[in-house]
């Protein structure tokens, strides 16, 4: 079954919306990064070389139209004895030939057989530029990916720095207050677990981050040396109807298939043409000499007319195999089908919500940060206590992190 990424294309598409956070002053962007993972893929040179490949198919084929000429060269010396008629004795009977020819031939009639095969060929190639594309896509697409993957969690490490700092504050704070008496040691306690368990937050976020950076490395090629924020979300179907219509239309994959389905069209009819007669023209010209004898100049002009009668079922089988091939990508073709736009629709789903969900998080990080600052406000006057402030600042961490 084929892969289709194109569900993965609009669910990067929803992670970016979700990403808040300016870019680092001197940083790649992700124009940047798209340009270096294309230059830098060995999966595209590898697919590129299939595409040239392809096309020498065609030139091969085209050549069964074009006539083909050889030469020939050659020398033979044939040495023994006779015993003469009239004396009995032994005579050499040494002889030396030299001869040199130019031969010519070339197919005037194959029932379309050679241009049948030169058309298949050149569908051929066109889906296999398809395939090209589709390869391409998911390299880029493999590089967004890995771009927004660096970018979240370098605001992750960042979130639990800054998230590791005020609980420093509040741990400092209960120990002050715990010196003068106002708190006892359980919220001591309480400050330096929650602090321990954000260090290893902190630690786990910074493994992310590399991990990411490993991503990013095989997918572009270069480090992630600082990312700067992605542009706006270009503009998208209206619809889910409309999204799948684009997609079936462009998806390289459909054409790739579309392509198949005309060059084994083709295919069909060469077979076909194999039951009917095929005619070919020659001709050669060449000097021939033996010993010193005059020099010879033989040559010939031909016409060659031949058909099958009797192939013990080769030719229908052989149609009915090309038949069979064709009958397999139009349901592949179906298949493709149902797949994209399956994933479009659902692509389409998890960009909606995934815009839905930045707008609720965005009142939550605001709600919290007035919470945050309240209950430790109201701390200071001893109506909240250390714990209360702690949970209050993880709801905090826990909206900007969503």
């Amino acid at each position: 079954m084929m892969r289709m990424r194109f569900g993965m294309k609009l669910s990067v598409l929803a992670v970016s919306a979700l990403i808040v956070g300016a870019g680092a002053v001197s940083a790649d962007t992700l124009r940047q990064a798209l340009t270096k993972a294309y230059n830098n893929s060995g999966l595209l040179e590898q697919n590129r070389a299939v595409l040239r490949a392809a096309n020498e198919d065609v030139a091969q084929a085209v050549t069964t139209l074009r006539p083909v000429f050889n030469w020939s060269a050659g020398i033979t010396h044939n040495f023994g004895r006779s015993l003469s008629p009239g004396t009995g004795a032994l005579v050499n009977t040494d002889s030396t030939s030299q001869s040199l020819a130019l031969s010519a031939e070339m197919t005037i009639y194959d029932g379309g057989s050679n241009k049948f095969a030169i058309e298949a060929a050149k569908e051929t190639v066109l889906a296999t530029r398809q395939s090209l594309i589709s390869v391409e896509q998911n390299v880029l697409l493999d590089a967004v990916q890995a771009y927004m993957d660096v970018r979240r969690e370098t605001e992750t490490v960042t979130l639990r720095q800054n998230n590791l700092r005020v609980i420093q504050e509040e741990l400092r704070a209960a120990q002050d207050r715990f010196d003068v008496g106002e708190v006892t040691k359980t919220d001591v306690a309480l400050a330096e677990a929650r602090f321990a368990s954000s260090l290893a937050q902190l630690e786990a976020a910074k493994g992310a981050l590399q991990q990411a950076k490993a991503r990013y490395m095989q997918a572009v090629g270069v480090t992630a040396n600082g990312l700067s924020t992605p542009p706006s979300l270009p503009k998208l179907p209206d619809s889910v109807a409309a999204a799948q219509s684009v997609a079936v239309r462009n998806h390289p994959a459909m054409r790739q298939i579309q392509h198949a389905i005309k060059a084994a069209d083709l295919n069909i009819a060469r077979a076909k043409t194999a039951s009917g007669p095929t005619a070919t023209i020659g001709g050669s010209y060449g000097i021939a000499r033996t010993n010193n004898s005059k020099a010879t100049e033989p040559g010939s002009i031909s016409l060659n007319i031949r058909g099958p009668i009797y192939t013990g079922g080769n030719i229908p089988s052989v149609i009915r195999k090309a038949q069979a091939q064709k009958e397999a990508q139009v349901a592949n073709l179906h298949v493709s089908k149902r797949q994209i736009e399956q994933a479009a629709a659902t692509s389409y789903a998890l960009l909606d919500m995934a815009r839905a969900s930045r707008k609720a998080t965005e009142e939550q990080i605001r709600a919290s940060q007035v919470a945050f600052e309240g209950t430790k406000e109201e701390a200071t006057l001893g109506a909240r206590t250390t714990l209360d402030v702690l949970n209050a600042e993880q709801d905090l961490l826990n909206a900007k992190a969503s």
